[in-house]
């Protein structure tokens, strides 16, 4: 875990494990020869990610972006993505010094299962919210498709993530960009989904930026490296070169939700030279 002060703000970031991915849909467009050099592929074709939530200790809540895989897989699923999720979202959260149920606010980047599958969990034949006592945010759109879906992104829309959120009566809907609470703002994005959002965060002239699916690893820093798994690649490439501008600008730090070695960072420099300033 890295703890981070930004200003009145406190994150803190954790890690509900790894999965593995096919690396030629993580990279699209880009051939293997060239994504190979910045993250290794294994005997199946996959790269190994991260999954990143983020925690942030706000004077007024405890919010929780993200919420990893969750628990509520089978075998066969695991052994497709590689599933090593030891030791998981619920022991960092304690790790922290905090319970699940001290979780005030889940904001939910969008509803594929490596980013809402901790939204619940399952005990026995049971599944239960695992953040009990939060409100859960998404954007409306996203949560129409998720609803919804259409046949090329069903797969990753497993209604036991969100479902049981709208029946307890703690999901909370978006449309577009909204504080959440001083500081913390979601702003809607599309792109990788239609609904997909990343979070801002800001306290006394300090900030950060919560990429999740719009630039997923650091690998994916250059603008034309976006995922096969985006709906919209265009408006990925517009929107990250929008956010990274931005970062740069008021010098944000980078969070990046599936680096299977990098947390966060600064993004520096820009054409051919664009890198990331690793935080010691």
């Amino acid at each position: 875990m890295k703890r981070i002060k930004i200003g009145k703000l406190e994150i803190i970031s954790l890690l509900d494990g790894f999965i593995k991915l096919d690396g030629g849909a993580m990279f699209g467009v880009i051939p293997k020869p060239l994504w190979t050099r910045l993250t290794p592929s294994d005997e199946r074709n996959r790269i190994t990610i991260a999954m990143r939530p983020l925690l942030i200790i706000h004077p007024d809540a405890n919010i929780l972006i993200d919420t990893g895989i969750g628990n509520k897989y089978d075998e066969k699923f695991a052994d497709i993505y590689g599933v090593d999720r030891k030791p998981g979202i619920e022991n960092d959260i304690k790790k922290s010094g905090f319970t699940p149920e001290d979780i005030d606010i889940v904001i939910n980047t969008h509803l594929h299962f490596d980013h809402a599958g901790g939204n619940t969990i399952k005990r026995g034949n049971e599944i239960f919210l695992t953040f009990p006592n939060a409100t859960y945010i998404v954007q409306k759109l996203e949560w129409e498709i998720a609803l919804n879906p259409d046949p090329r992104s069903k797969a990753s829309y497993i209604k036991e993530n969100f479902m049981p959120v709208k029946e307890s009566g703690k999901l909370k809907i978006i449309d577009g960009e909204m504080e959440i609470l001083s500081g913390v703002k979601c702003i809607k994005t599309g792109g990788h989904t239609e609904g997909h959002q990343i979070v801002v965060i800001d306290s006394d002239n300090n900030g950060a930026l919560y990429w999740g699916d719009l630039m997923p690893t650091i690998a994916h820093l250059k603008t034309p490296y976006i995922m096969g798994y985006d709906i919209f690649p265009l408006d990925v490439m517009r929107e990250k070169e929008k956010y990274i501008k931005l970062v740069q600008e008021k010098n944000y730090i980078s969070f990046f939700e599936h680096d299977p070695l990098v947390c966060c960072g600064y993004i520096a420099g820009e054409g051919k030279k664009i890198h990331i300033q690793r935080m010691e």
